[in-house]
């Protein structure tokens, strides 16, 4: 290995068609999909923790491939998109253990981010986010516990959805909390993204007219930098003009800030992945890049009586958010604070950044409810992306309407 490229050996184990360094570096499956079906024709890729039969599910960390068998069969959502008609083509990069935001992996290195270049492409789903940003696949399923299909949605320009959680299965895919694990997917145009809702979530097109109110997250959007405010402000106008005046709501309540819910969201995901990774974690003292470690230390530092009183909050916290949608709301949001942070950014810059991000983020995550990121808006020539929320299980319903909203945008761009 040079020391001018440190990952210039795992060069050679990645597709030649992989330009981007989205894909592992290892042998990667290629399976076809049916013959017909609502995706044929389209390619895909696969988060590595993802099982695909006769393949180690890899998770972004050479010693857990190393300690695990190839898998036996697919996950359920791999097989879906197969039997849909779309073709696998590779499994992607993901950060550890799928345990960060950043997308930054030190074993592997760090993906592409075409629609920002010299930026970090967001993790943990990178190598998914920046295969669909560059044109290598068509879409690519991700996960997302903290933000992980969201943020790399907001950072490389592509659509993506956290779906309700426990709406999509995720037999055969790597926990990490699972109180907060959910499947997700990325594609370029909102079309897709309902195309592929309708395959996972087994359900048809749903109800783009259901919406009748729009709630504006003004702590979520403060939370913003001035420059994202100014690049949103005219889709909130848009979408108001669509809809309705947006009603104004503190989502944090008036006692706590996000921030606050932020840190009983860390608490909780923090034992729970202490309780699904720490067996093995002992047992096989693996290497883990200094970020990873560092977040691994600090996750076994918290005591269970923590998590014992974010519990109720969170039930509490999602109650809330459950009155204030109704049946008809959607929530807007920034999907994260700012553009993508630089790949050579300072540490201490990136953990502030993070801080902000988690505090958008964990509301879906302590709420169960769905969001999906559009990549409406730029700010310095980067995306950053538009979020809209709504109740428990309106996946379709939020789908058909993102695929609306960006319709009519385009066809009002051509006029």
């Amino acid at each position: 290995m040079s020391d001018r490229d440190p990952f210039a050996a795992l060069d050679a184990g990645r597709p030649a068609w992989d330009a981007l360094g989205a894909f592992v570096p290892a042998p990667q499956p290629e399976i076809a999909g049916a013959d017909a079906g609502p995706l044929a024709g389209l390619r895909f890729a696969a988060k590595d923790i993802y099982d695909i039969a006769g393949f180690v599910t890899g998770c972004g960390n050479p010693d857990w491939a190393r300690t695990h068998a190839p898998a036996g069969d697919h996950a359920p959502v791999v097989k879906w998109l197969l039997e849909a008609g779309a073709s696998l083509v590779g499994k992607t990069i993901t950060d550890e253990l799928a345990f960060s935001l950043n997308g930054q992996n030190f074993h592997y290195g760090t993906p592409t981010n075409v629609n920002a270049p010299g930026r970090i492409p967001g993790g943990s789903s990178c190598g998914s986010a920046s295969a669909v940003a560059g044109g290598l696949v068509d879409t690519a399923l991700g996960s997302d516990t903290g933000g992980s299909v969201r943020i790399p949605a907001s950072y490389c320009g592509v659509f993506g959805l956290r779906p309700t959680h426990g709406r999509i299965s995720l037999e055969g895919v790597m926990p990490l909390a699972p109180s907060f694990d959910t499947a997700g997917w990325f594609t370029r145009d909102a079309q897709l993204l309902r195309r592929v809702g309708e395959v996972l979530l087994g359900e048809p097109k749903g109800d783009e007219a259901r919406w009748r109110r729009l709630i504006l997250a003004e702590d979520a959007m403060a939370l913003a930098k001035g420059p994202v405010q100014e690049a949103l402000a005219p889709l909130v106008a848009g979408l108001e003009q669509r809809i309705a005046p947006a009603e104004r709501a503190q989502v944090a309540g008036a006692d706590l800030s996000l921030e606050d819910w932020m840190w009983h969201f860390r608490h909780l995901q923090a034992r729970e992945i202490v309780a699904t990774l720490g067996a093995w974690i002992a047992e096989t003292n693996p290497s883990f890049g200094p970020e990873i470690q560092e977040r691994f230390d600090w996750a076994h530092s918290i005591r269970e009586e923590q998590a014992e009183e974010a519990r109720p909050l969170r039930e509490s916290f999602a109650e809330a958010l459950k009155t204030l949608l109704g049946e008809d709301a959607l929530l807007i949001m920034p999907t994260a604070p700012g553009i993508a942070p630089r790949c050579d950014g300072d540490a201490e810059a990136l953990r502030a950044h993070r801080t902000a991000v988690l505090s958008l983020t964990s509301i879906s995550g302590l709420s169960r409810l769905p969001q999906v990121s559009l990549p409406l808006a730029r700010v310095e020539g980067c995306p950053v992306g538009l979020s809209l929320m709504g109740p428990a299980g309106s996946d379709a319903d939020l789908l058909a309407f993102a695929e609306a909203l960006c319709h009519s945008d385009e066809e009002s761009a051509a006029l």
